[in-house]
């Protein structure tokens, strides 16, 4: 019979060769790319119904799909970027679809995410084609050919830059951080009356957090920095006619300018439905006497603010579990949209959750009204919660109860019951608890 002693020293010594092997298997591996997406010809922007079937006139700056590949255990995690408006009928499901096939991804391993900016193309599907479905009344956000051309290309490319991130994929350590940027406002204003506008609401709540993700390989060459911020795209209005891809995007481009050495930047817009930029519903970009154009300077804010918290971001890991989640949820409706009658009982909402080790990624296919947002990071059971929405579908506005007795545009767009937020907080959080 063998002493315990030895028996000890062989657990002991199977303990320590076996270590390595597992700190191997839970070691993380990443790919990051990006591609322009910028249109070549003029097409229907993104985003105010005031524009009607008006083409696009020039390119501000370009715009540009980002995507990071991470695998660990053999589970893979693919999130992308893009500096477009949202994926409305349909063209969310057309882009998943070629995604998730191509690269034989489980629907939970895919977070395809846009920045919202009302100055991009919007993206369209011919629905008839496509689904067998008769073309939407709100057929005037993508009246032209060129504007399918240009969704096709799109997907392409999109397809393209996951390719280019799979293949740049190698062993990196991640480390993340969490700075402020005051550049976001509360739109929802009161009028003297008490009813609500969109204008400036100074003490209205807004998210100050920028979250920050810092990818570099196992030799410390800085690969990228994912970043997350709550505001509209809206820092221009519909008179602009440039491309542009707005405060999220200008941001993105100053961090990899910045950064050099073919850093990428992927851009995420948080809980943002009644948030606004500093400036917002510009005209145009003005210049004259020395001016910095408002949406170059919010989002230079922003970008140096992502540049500080990667700079302070020293504990780094290389090793993490991925975990994935998702839901299609429904939700109870309201009794009108827009002003016309709401037929359905209930209206699907994707909600997707993914955890790196203790960073964990929340999407909404929404229009998240800010409060909803940090209501869920607040009681989160990860460190560092990255809360995006615009992210796996488009379903309109979400607001809180209180917010549907107050009214207001979000309230008065919203295809959601005042009780549908609750529901939504209390099923992330149950998906992110699971993860963890």
């Amino acid at each position: 019979m063998m002493k315990a002693t030895h028996v000890w020293f062989v657990f002991c010594v199977l303990w320590c060769l076996a270590c390595p092997a597992l700190g191997q298997n839970t070691a993380i591996r990443a790919g990051i790319a990006t591609i322009d997406i910028t249109p070549e010809q003029p097409v229907v922007m993104f985003g105010y119904q005031a524009r009607g079937t008006k083409l696009s006139e020039g390119v501000h700056d370009r715009l540009y799909a980002r995507a990071v590949v991470f695998e660990s255990q053999g589970k893979r995690l693919v999130i992308i970027s893009s500096d477009l408006g949202d994926f409305y009928f349909g063209t969310y499901e057309y882009f998943r679809d070629a995604i998730t096939s191509e690269f034989n991804l489980d629907a939970s391993e895919l977070l395809l995410t846009c920045t919202h900016s009302h100055s991009s193309p919007t993206l369209t599907v011919d629905q008839e084609k496509e689904f067998g479905l008769v073309k939407s009344k709100r057929a005037y956000m993508a009246p032209h050919p060129n504007n399918l051309t240009y969704t096709e290309q799109v997907r392409a490319k999109i397809l393209q830059v996951v390719r280019d991130a799979f293949d740049a994929m190698q062993p990196v350590r991640i480390g993340a951080g969490i700075g402020y940027c005051p550049i976001g406002m509360n739109r929802r204003a009161t009028r003297p009356d008490g009813s609500i506008m969109l204008g400036r609401n100074p003490y209205g709540p807004t998210d100050k957090d920028v979250h920050v993700l810092k990818i570099e390989n196992t030799g410390g060459q800085l690969q990228g920095a994912l970043f997350d911020f709550a505001t509209h795209g809206t820092s221009l209005n519909q008179n602009n006619m440039e491309i542009s891809g707005d405060v999220l995007g200008l941001a993105a481009q100053f961090v990899e300018k910045y950064l050099g050495n073919g850093a990428v930047a992927p851009v995420f817009a948080g809980a943002s439905g009644d948030i606004n930029p500093w400036y917002t519903r510009l005209g145009k970009f003005r210049t004259g006497n020395g001016w910095v154009p408002e949406t170059e300077l919010l989002g230079t804010m922003l970008g140096e603010e992502v540049v500080h918290v990667m700079e302070g971001i020293k504990q780094m890991s290389t090793t993490g579990e991925i975990r994935t989640a998702f839901s299609a949820f429904e939700l109870p409706t309201g009794k009108t949209m827009g002003g016309q009658p709401v037929t359905q009982k209930t209206y699907p909402l994707n909600i997707s959750a993914a955890s790196i080790g203790d960073v964990a990624f929340i999407g909404f296919g929404t229009e998240m009204l800010t409060e909803i947002g940090m209501a869920i990071k607040e009681a989160s059971p990860f460190k560092y919660t990255f809360l995006i929405t615009h992210c796996n579908g488009a379903s309109g506005y979400l607001a809180p109860m209180h917010a549907h007795t107050e009214g207001g545009y979000e309230i008065q767009s919203s295809p959601f019951a005042p009780e549908a937020a609750d529901m939504v907080v209390k099923q992330a959080l149950k998906m992110l608890y699971e993860l963890k």
